[in-house]
């Protein structure tokens, strides 16, 4: 399974991914993308990333987390190009033989893989403005870039 999708996301298929009788709690994140209040206008994100590089390194993000929590079993994905509002960007699913290791090895993997992996976003919105987003606040409908 490639940790980097252009698919959506099977939230269900990785939950099976990990089940055993051994792991007796599993914990799954979903990210998706929002237009909240503070998001204004925006229809969909686009993704892109470096693909041979992120898939390598969630994969060494993923084997951290099942180093870390013995017992445990990590899977996750990533999606890149257009993911409308509502639709997962992201999913990772962790099982463990208990809920503090299942909570703890998601977390992580959430938190690594914003921060190591090479995947960048641009918020599309719906009068054809574009804003690519980082950790900043978002930027001022004034300083958006016109898509051409």
């Amino acid at each position: 399974m490639p940790y980097l999708t252009r698919a959506s996301i099977d939230v269900s298929g990785l939950m099976t991914r990990v089940a055993a009788p051994s792991r007796g709690g599993a914990v799954c994140f979903v990210g998706t993308v929002r237009a909240g209040p503070d998001d204004g206008d925006v229809v969909r994100i686009a993704y892109s990333g470096y693909e041979a590089m992120g898939e390598e390194e969630f994969a060494r993000i993923v084997e951290e987390a099942e180093g870390r929590w013995p017992g445990s079993a990590v899977v996750a994905q990533h999606r890149l190009g257009d993911v409308p509002v509502g639709e997962a960007s992201i999913a990772i699913v962790a099982a463990a033989p208990h809920r503090d290791d299942a909570f703890a090895a998601c977390r992580y993997v959430i938190e690594e893989a914003k921060r190591r992996l090479p995947i960048w976003k641009r918020e599309m919105f719906a009068d054809g403005s574009a804003d690519w987003r980082e950790h900043e606040p978002r930027v001022a409908p004034s300083e958006r870039t016109e898509l051409g």
